[in-house]
């Protein structure tokens, strides 16, 4: 069955983020901040850009369905505008170049350079410093620093922070003044409030008719300003630091406290974009920006705020171990979802089912819905709202309750975040999975094997649950269906194995292990032509997930920042053409 057009759901424990506003009463942890440690940086002193830390942008977003990256932009992004150089207007200083050009690739009358650190670096909470100078941005130039939810939700669900934003239109009111005197920032979420004709994806814009900008007193054109965002687990401040003076973009800080999205990890942004919706460029013919044009990025630097912040390389997963609750509430487990917080629940097609009133079977939640349309196919799903690696789970078990009558057919599923789905079919008036058809509340047991076959990558899922009809045998009359108690059952775990690795080995040119290749680098290799992941612990610390570099017929990574004694455990999920492999978990000792 292909996965059906998924839409707001309507059943009893559905929640969404709140209408983000702003606070009327500041916080002292972000107006008067104590900031402590440096947590990461990137300052771009090398030669060249760290392909570890970020991924350039190639394309104008035609190549993932979104042309024109969903702004209407005009550029077609290339490394080639992308380059570490000197800093003409301030000597001695080496920054990351974004260089807009008028050169014309295919439809392409602009080109330019974007960078992300999605799956690379990710930032939870801190203070977040952006060292950045402009071109002159005219009309149609629009340089930003930002930073996207690294959730595998869709756009505006995982969160959107602009810690800065140059060359947009400017506010109804405000004294003409040029664009390069104008600059501003923004938070993005979604509200049910916000769900109204003209904003169908019901994007809640903390700019939105509020005071947001900075305005300078000279151009902020090529000289260096530092744009700052206060970020804690209640509050977000933007500034911006000029000639040692600090600016408030907003009035007061803005409240995060009613949305999760904002409580999650984000990965970072840097692009200068040519023309867009957020410009009052809408044709190549309105540029009146000099080009090229560059904008410069000194450093990006994480510190502790007010004890809070952390920054992880990778993808940041830690393995879910135990028993995982994907919908329970007095089932004992070792980590679990909350749905409004870290799941959400979707009806895919109300036009065949709405909320049911079924009791639960045990606690308060219960997943009840009423199917009202013969005839029609119907599903729906449990969507986690960050990535969960249950890779240590293969061996285990899916149990749930589950109340349904006897003659209905139906499939429970699960959905990973490469698009790839697998299910298990409960037919109608057939004992399957031990669950018994008598129309009362039974248990079912799916082998996680089973359930995710050779193609679901367990290590990157999405969707922990999914019901759906089976084609052929959709429903002849109404009635109601319910699912309760829904737990990963991880069985068993391994027992790792021990090795040690040789003092400063090179890495063999193809391996499926771990090598020392320095003092204080471990290099990571899968001999395999897919996707491959190292998940890793330094002396059994929190796990960390980070995808393999491919490189020809292996994939690489090279874990830094290790010392002799150091104890490394880690083991590999690859793809290796039909199915995606765990491999056991071993431990190496540096020397």
């Amino acid at each position: 069955m292909t996965r059906q057009p998924i839409v707001r759901a309507f059943s009893r424990v559905v929640a969404g983020a709140a209408l983000v506003a702003v606070s009327a009463a500041a916080s002292a942890s972000v107006t008067s901040p104590v900031i402590g440690k440096l947590l990461w940086s990137e300052e771009f002193n090398g030669a060249s850009l760290d392909t570890t830390l970020w991924t350039a942008t190639t394309g104008n977003g035609c190549q993932i369905g979104l042309c024109g990256y969903g702004n209407q932009e005009l550029q077609y992004y290339s490394p080639n505008n992308l380059s570490i150089a000197n800093v003409p207007f301030e000597p001695g200083t080496r920054a990351l170049a974004i260089t807009a050009r008028r050169e014309t690739v295919g439809s392409n009358q602009f080109t330019s350079g974007k960078i992300d650190t999605s799956g690379k670096v990710q930032v939870k909470y801190g203070l977040i410093e952006v060292r950045m100078a402009t071109p002159k941005v005219g009309v149609g130039l629009w340089p930003a620093a930002w930073m996207l939810g690294t959730s595998p939700q869709s756009w505006p669900r995982k969160g959107e922070i602009d810690i800065v934003e140059q060359g947009g239109r400017q506010p109804a009111g405000l004294p003409a003044i040029s664009p390069d005197q104008f600059v501003g920032s923004n938070v993005i979420t979604f509200a049910d409030a916000a769900c109204v004709p003209g904003n169908e994806s019901c994007a809640a814009s903390t700019a939105w008719q509020t005071k947001n900008w900075y305005t300078p007193s000279r151009s902020l054109a090529n000289r260096f300003v530092t744009y700052r965002l206060y970020w804690t687990d209640t509050q977000i401040r933007f500034s911006v630091l000029d000639n040692g003076r600090e600016y408030d973009m907003y009035k007061a800080p803005i409240s995060t406290v009613n949305s999760p999205a904002l409580q999650a990890p984000f990965y970072l942004l840097l692009n200068m974009a040519v023309g867009g919706n957020f410009t009052p460029a809408a044709t190549p013919e309105q540029i009146t920006a000099p080009l090229p044009g560059t904008t410069y990025v000194d450093y990006v630097r994480v510190y502790e705020l007010d004890g809070k912040g952390e920054v992880k390389l990778g993808l940041g997963i830690t393995p879910e171990v135990g028993k995982f609750g994907v919908f329970t509430d007095n089932t004992l487990v070792d980590n679990k979802q909350v749905p409004g917080v870290s799941s959400d629940i979707y009806i895919w097609n109300q036009g065949s089912m709405t909320s049911g009133d079924t009791p639960p079977y045990e606690g308060s939640g219960v997943l009840a819905f009423k199917y009202f349309a013969p005839g029609q196919w119907f599903g729906g799903s449990i969507q986690s709202r960050q990535v969960h690696d249950m890779s240590g789970f293969r061996g285990g078990n899916i149990k749930l309750k589950i109340k349904a009558p006897a003659n209905v057919a139906f499939r429970i599923g699960i959905y990973d975040t490469y698009t790839n789905q697998s299910a298990v079919t409960f037919p109608a008036n057939t004992t399957a999975y031990g669950l018994v058809r008598n129309g009362e509340w039974g248990t079912a047991t799916i082998p996680v094997a089973e359930i995710a076959g050779p193609k679901i990558a367990l290590q990157s899922m999405l969707d922990l649950f999914q019901f759906f009809s089976v084609d052929g045998a959709l429903p002849g009359a109404q009635f109601q269906i319910a699912f309760d108690d829904i737990v990963w059952d991880s069985g068993v775990a391994s027992t790792p194995q021990v090795t040690v690795a040789k003092a400063a080995a090179p890495a063999p040119a193809v391996v499926t292990d771990a090598a020392q290749s320095g003092a204080s680098t471990l290099d990571f290799a899968v001999a395999a032509t897919g996707w491959a992941d190292v998940h890793y612990s330094v002396n059994g610390g929190s796990a960390q997930t980070v995808r393999l570099r491919l490189d020809g017929k292996s994939s690489r990574y090279t874990a830094g920042g290790l010392k002799k004694g150091d104890v490394v455990e880690y083991r590999f999920t690859y793809w290796n053409g039909q199915v995606a492999v765990d491999t056991a978990a071993k431990t190496v000792v540096l020397k």
